[in-house]
């Protein structure tokens, strides 16, 4: 027989915390073994009491599990905006303007919406690498369906748009104007690298479309929605404004970026902080577009605007399905090796991207027409309301396609297992 002090008996299955105190400090125990042991009836955990007074943590006695602590769930609210920075960021725009006019009608007068826009291009320009987009060039078919998708098909979709019959006729034609811009320039790309997709390939798209926007989108939007409306644009300073509030910007910042090797690596450095002021820089836009025009969106229906947020929806639905449909139907017509169109990490990558629209390209036309199509904040609310949505569809998609990609890995290592 032997004795086992209750202090050196250390089983892996009873872990003790330190602090508890046990009842019959001499147990005479039978033959113990590690497989075998249960805790005897008379050994008994006392809850430990909290030093500041908190709730003690259950016990084998039935003790109630403790609530989450407000670090816990200051935690977790900070990790949720800041993984949504983005849309919060425009929705307390919006709010801020609608709850009070006085400060966005004065940083309209003061042009900050302009320096807020070659702030967002600027950023851009020095976050974009060059070695990552040599890297796309194996998926030029892939990357030029891509292109196709974001600058022809997409625009098209404008001219059925604008056929709606809708008041205020500004919610309609924001979204048809949405439908001509060029892919995002951030959600894509990130969206993309969250699901595995080729990254390099998304970038490749993204640069490219905003580039080539600038010449195809005046086009665009006199051919589908200047006609439409009645109304003349002025193609060829929209095409000057373009180039000075999109291109320039970009340029500077690419130029800085290639030619300061430690601006290159402060920015790469501090990618998160620059997301975050890219945001907030896009967020004045829409404040000061929603303060300028309050009067005229509080006298707007809500039924109305449901509407519109729900043809938006659809909008970027149907875009989703296209992209898709396309890619699984051109991975068929290849028949010698794998084709790039079949390849997971291109398809999602174009899926992403070309079904996208961005919003600050579409301000900066905004800007430019000086209300030629309507007034400004009924123009743009739609369009908001539209980013937010893809943005948020999106994130469920890439959510559903990495659930997936863990059931078919867990199924492949059960097969191998078995």
């Amino acid at each position: 027989m032997i004795t086992h002090h209750p202090c050196l008996l250390r089983p892996p299955i009873l872990t003790l915390p330190v602090g508890l105190r046990l009842r019959a400090p001499h147990t005479r125990l039978s033959t113990v073994t590690v497989a075998s042991y249960h805790r005897p009836p008379h050994l008994r955990l006392r809850p430990l009491r909290a030093a500041a007074g908190g709730a003690a943590p259950g016990g084998g006695d039935g003790g109630k599990r403790p609530s989450a602590s407000p670090s816990s769930v200051g935690a977790a609210v900070v990790d949720f905006a800041r993984s949504n920075f983005l849309p919060l960021a425009l929705i307390i725009g919006i709010a801020l303007g609608l709850l009070d006019p006085t400060l966005g009608c004065l940083a309209h007068k003061c042009s900050l919406s302009k320096y807020s826009t070659f702030g967002i291009f600027l950023i851009s320009g020095l976050t974009l690498k060059t070695k990552e987009l040599g890297a796309a060039l194996e998926a030029w078919p892939a990357g030029l369906f891509g292109l196709a998708s974001i600058l022809l098909f997409t625009p098209f979709l404008a001219r059925f748009i604008m056929q709606i019959n809708f008041f205020p006729h500004e919610f309609i034609t924001g979204l048809a104007m949405f439908c001509c811009m060029p892919t995002t320039l951030s959600s894509g790309v990130t969206l993309t690298q969250l699901v595995g997709g080729n990254t390099a390939l998304a970038l490749a798209m993204t640069a490219i479309s905003n580039l080539l926007g600038i010449m195809i989108v005046p086009l665009s939007l006199a051919k589908y929605i200047g006609a439409g409306a009645g109304v003349s644009l002025p193609t060829e300073q929209l095409f000057k404004s373009l180039v000075t509030t999109l291109l320039i910007p970009i340029i500077l910042g690419k130029v800085a970026r290639e030619t300061s090797k430690s601006i290159a690596g402060f920015v790469d450095g501090n990618r998160q902080g620059f997301s975050v002021t890219s945001a907030v820089l896009l967020s004045l836009v829409p404040w000061i577009q929603v303060s300028r025009s309050r009067s005229l969106l509080l006298s707007v229906q809500a039924k109305a605007f449901a509407v519109a947020v729900a043809i938006g929806v659809l909008l970027h639905l149907v875009l989703l399905v296209f992209n898709s449909a396309t890619m699984h139907i051109l991975s068929r017509l290849e028949q010698k090796g794998v084709s790039v169109f079949a390849r997971k990490e291109y398809a999602r990558a174009v899926i992403l991207v070309a079904s996208q629209k961005t919003l600050p390209v579409l301000v900066a036309v905004v800007e430019q027409l000086g209300g030629a199509l309507g007034e400004s904040g009924l123009l743009v609310i739609p369009c908001v309301a539209a980013h937010i949505n893809q943005i948020i569809i999106d994130s469920i998609v890439v959510n559903w396609w990495q659930q997936r990609d863990q059931q078919l890995a867990n199924a492949n290592k059960f097969e191998l297992d078995g």
